[in-house]
């Protein structure tokens, strides 16, 4: 790696804008960026200054303090770890990492891009696809360096292991269609610890190594504004702390913005993304105001893909209910039932209007007592059932009929089903499960964001790098698309870009 050469600034439309734009004032514009003529000097200097300490913004510090950086990294909350840390921990990695070949398990960089280029959603960056499969083993690699457990077990079962298994299939690599559109591996690697504390358990490798490394992390300390030169270079950040003082922070070398998305903003959840504001359960820190992201777009940052998120209907664990037919409100099936749950979770939010109901039999039903979907009907019949849901006259009886003929068969038609859940469901008493946005157990999270490079600048809108500004994790649009395909995606584009946006501020190429 080499310093990158200091460059002589030119005229772009950013520099010509720069002084406008910063003259706006704080009173007149929420989180404005401020013109650093403007804040009568600086009360704390660092070279690389990060915004945000959950994994992304760990990792960008990590980096720029290997780059011979000073870093500060400041938290709005008390408590360090952001969303990452509330997290199941998984890092979607492939490509034949250590663990898959522990396992034996053959995989390969075409077949890992192959799987998030095609099913993944419209508008996902490609480079940075590309980028993340070439150096997806490098990457385990350097988490393990870090100090993350992760064990050896491998687990073939649905959902997330809560034993100490660190490799499951955690995504809808098995589901069709994406079984016929990449060979399927396990990717999901998780730290092997018991119960679902995987996301802690990364964390605290990721502040031990900080702490060895001299990050200073100063929580209860939340960025307000941005502050910027003439040109528009971003040169540091107005934060305030818990008691409402404010200081002036200079970043000699780079603002790394890793705030987390905008779950917790109701305002900015309206505003963007709607399907998601119906949903029952906003899942993430508290701290996922959408502060980084209304400091970037201050500053000039295009935002993309605000109306994106994951959408979470997890019907599994236990497997047997995936036997199970989900509908919509005609009465009608629209996805593979063995998908991955946020695969099921997206098509309800963005596509049914937010409802849909799981309607099982005595062999496909949960058989034990649970509240993550209420159940609204009951009957001996499936046009009973149909009659209590209010559905259109033969609807679910049509859909029934036609699944169980090509069922007793092993076929599905339709979604193509695997083998391995596919049966007419056939055995009273038949029973409705609420999956609606609304009624269910149904977590969503913000995936829109900031536009940043494949090395985590932050991209004006007018297609220009903001000189000084980076961003990685939820601030920004990376590689978690809607649908949320596998686990692990979020995490992995937060950790991996949070890296190489640390890097850059700290003025290394890569």
């Amino acid at each position: 790696m080499t310093k990158r050469p200091n460059k002589t600034p030119g005229i772009s439309r950013r520099s010509l804008l720069g002084a406008g734009a910063a003259a706006v004032t704080s009173a007149a514009a929420g989180a404005a960026a401020l013109p650093a003529s403007s804040i009568g000097g600086w009360d704390l200097t660092t070279d690389v200054l990060v915004a945000g300490s959950g994994a992304a913004g760990m990792c960008a510090a990590l980096e720029a303090a290997a780059a011979g950086s000073r870093v500060m990294v400041i938290e709005s909350l008390g408590q360090a770890g952001g969303s990452s840390a509330m997290s199941g921990g998984v890092i979607y990695a492939g490509g034949g990492t250590a663990l898959q070949k522990s396992h034996k398990i053959e995989d390969s960089v075409v077949e890992m891009y192959r799987f998030l280029k095609d099913v993944s959603g419209a508008g996902v960056s490609l480079p940075k696809v590309q980028l993340y499969c070439e150096e997806s083993v490098a990457h385990f690699d350097w988490l393990l360096q870090q100090g993350v457990p992760y064990g050896g077990g491998f687990t073939a079962a649905k959902g997330l292991p809560e034993g100490e298994e660190s490799l499951y299939y955690s995504g809808t690599e098995l589901a069709w269609p994406a079984r016929d559109l990449a060979r399927p591996a396990p990717r999901g690697h998780v730290p092997g610890v018991r119960g679902m504390n995987g996301g802690r358990k990364l964390m605290e490798a990721l502040f031990a190594r900080g702490e060895a490394a001299g990050i200073r992390v100063r929580t209860r300390t939340s960025g307000q504004h941005l502050v910027t030169e003439s040109d528009g270079r971003v040169v540091g950040m107005l934060v305030e702390d818990g008691a409402g003082r404010r200081q002036r922070i200079r970043a000699q070398r780079g603002v790394v913005l890793a705030c987390g998305g905008f779950i917790h903003n109701r305002e900015m959840l309206e505003l963007y993304a709607p399907e998601l504001a119906a949903a029952s359960v906003p899942w993430g820190n508290a701290g996922d105001q959408g502060q980084g992201i209304n400091m970037g777009i201050s500053a000039g940052a295009a935002a993309l893909r605000m109306h994106e998120g994951f959408a979470i209907a997890p019907i599994y664990p236990p497997e047997h209910t995936l036997a199970g037919l989900v509908i919509n409100q005609v009465g009608q099936r629209f996805v593979a039932e063995d998908a991955y749950h946020g695969v099921l979770g997206h098509h309800i939010a963005y596509h049914q209007s937010g409802k849909a109901w799981l309607i099982t039999d005595q062999f496909s039903t949960f058989g034990y007592k649970q509240d993550n979907f209420p159940m609204v009907a009951q009957a001996n019949s499936v046009g009973d059932l149909a009659d209590q849901l209010r559905l259109p006259r033969g609807s679910l009886q049509n859909t029934v009929a036609y699944f169980n003929r090509f069922a007793a068969r092993g076929e599905d038609p339709l979604f193509r089903k695997s083998n391995a859940f596919l049966r007419p469901l056939q055995a009273p008493p038949f029973q409705a499960w609420d999956l609606s946005v609304d009624k269910a157990f149904f977590p969503v999270h913000t995936f829109g964001g900031l536009h940043t490079s494949v090395d985590g600048e932050v991209i004006s809108s007018f297609g220009e790098p903001i000189p000084g500004l980076y961003a990685a994790g939820r601030n920004t649009a990376g590689l978690p698309t809607a649908p949320y395909i596998a686990s692990g995606l979020s995490l992995g584009d937060a950790t991996f870009f949070g890296r190489r946006a640390g890097r850059a501020a700290a003025g290394v190429s890569t």
